[in-house]
């Protein structure tokens, strides 16, 4: 079971380590679009939906990569102080009754949507804008299916310490 964890975690490894490089693209994006406005007077509607793009990015495809290494929110008022047993008790519940569900019904309302987005390949959110709308609203899915596999990838791990094992570590 750790083996296929392991395999599992590959996949938001490499979206977490590729979309973090989206982050300083934005940041950079976002001091040129201050610079065209404020400096030389001009604004470009396509720059500030890229930045909306990137962001949307950085945080619907970063969200597996922030489960695998453990910086989620999470209320800590008790599960600190639990054994290591005990948190993974409290995880494997999390994952079966919070996790899979809601990220389910998450997919299963954004697909009608996102299925008519793509139909007519739905264009910008503004005049003069990205005309690719259906790959914002694409990032939804994305997002389901990468916390999905991170989320079975923790679930695994913590069947393992609940068994007794160590169920080794997430990679970072």
């Amino acid at each position: 079971m750790l083996a296929l964890a392991d395999r599992l975690d590959t996949l938001n490894v490499l979206v977490g380590t590729t979309v973090r490089w989206c982050a300083l693209v934005m940041v950079l994006l976002q001091f040129i679009i201050v610079l065209l406005r404020y400096v030389f007077g001009v604004s470009f509607i396509f720059l500030t939906e890229s930045v909306l793009y990137l962001h949307g990015a950085v945080f619907m495809l970063g969200a597996g990569y922030t489960l695998l290494v453990d910086r989620h929110v999470r209320v800590d008022i008790f599960y600190a102080r639990l054994s290591a047993r005990g948190r993974a008790a409290v995880d494997v519940l999390g994952h079966l009754a919070f996790l899979a569900p809601a990220v389910g019904v998450l997919a299963w309302a954004s697909w009608p949507s996102v299925w008519r987005a793509w139909a007519i390949l739905e264009g910008p959110i503004s005049v003069g804008g990205i005309p690719a709308s259906f790959l914002l609203k694409s990032l939804i899915p994305a997002f389901c299916v990468l916390l999905l596999i991170q989320g079975l990838a923790c679930l695994l791990r913590d069947l393992i310490r609940l068994r007794g094992g160590r169920g080794g570590e997430a990679r970072s």
